[in-house]
């Protein structure tokens, strides 16, 4: 092999190996910004929808769920009884985003999340692929703010919905919402 020859192999190598070196930095720097995956297991993920008049919430996934959490302010459904319709509900929460023919499965509940109350709904919703699926969209005030959340898996099931749930009262989607409600 000549010398020219293996100069330009041993050149092709590095920018090779530069490039996959600055992907890497790329990719860590995109989930460094995201955040990191909490002790559960949940990891944050870009906030995929379309923007709004409302700043951009927060996704995570974990659990067989994709959670979606978002700060809605200035908008608030019922400020004195803090309990919103379900038609104000299905407004919110806009599972729309979702999939445009979704469904509601029966009549909202009233429903506490951490020492706020506000109201939930779960839909029927066709995914992507054409499957079926479960999604629970979760509206309360805080303030005058609206604080909505879809909680998307398989929350026909009891045990799903509370993993959901559950989620939405840990940590880390409460320091999130802190952090946004903050000077407010």
């Amino acid at each position: 092999m000549t010398s020219r020859r293996r100069t330009l192999i041993y050149a092709g190598v590095v920018a090779a190996q530069v490039g996959a070196l600055a992907y890497a930095a790329r990719w860590a720097e995109d989930r460094a910004a995201l955040g990191h995956t909490d002790p559960l297991g949940w990891r944050p993920f870009p906030w995929p929808f379309p923007p709004e008049p409302w700043p951009a919430g927060r996704a995570w996934t974990g659990d067989d769920h994709d959670v979606y959490v978002q700060l809605k302010p200035g908008l608030c459904g019922d400020c004195q009884t803090e309990v919103l319709s379900d038609e104000a509900l299905d407004l919110a929460v806009d599972i729309r985003r979702l999939d445009p023919r979704f469904e509601p499965v029966g009549p909202g509940s009233r429903i506490r999340i951490t020492d706020l109350f506000g109201r939930a709904r779960t839909y029927r919703h066709k995914r992507r692929n054409g499957s079926f699926r479960y999604a629970e969209g979760v509206a309360f005030t805080y303030k005058c703010d609206l604080i909505v959340a879809i909680v998307d898996g398989n929350v026909s099931d009891p045990q799903k919905r509370k993993a959901g749930r559950d989620f939405l009262e840990s940590n880390t989607p409460q320091v999130w919402l802190l952090k946004q409600l903050e000077g407010r």
